[in-house]
């Protein structure tokens, strides 16, 4: 038996798509274009993907909480109603 856990694959999924440039400095800044204003910034590359990670969790808490859509990454859709089962189903 397979266990999915949506969120997860959802934030891997969502960090495949990360972009990471060397800064000027020698750190790093890394975005993730599908969800917008998800950006951060580390010293190492490690660091910043920590760091984007951390943003990017926070930024879909923030997002279910206000009822922003978030975006479809590859194919996983959060903004689906749940299904709720009745009572007398458990």
């Amino acid at each position: 038996m397979v266990v999915r856990f949506i969120l997860t694959e959802y934030v891997n999924r969502a960090m495949a798509h990360a972009i990471y440039d060397k800064l000027e400095d020698g750190t790093f800044a890394g975005r993730i274009p599908p969800c917008k204003g998800v950006v951060a910034f580390g010293s190492t590359l490690r660091g910043c993907e920590d760091e984007l990670r951390s943003t990017l969790e926070d930024w879909i808490l923030v997002g279910f909480k206000l009822g922003h859509p978030l975006p479809v990454i590859d194919g996983i859709d959060l903004n689906k109603e749940p299904r709720r089962e009745p009572v007398e189903a458990v």
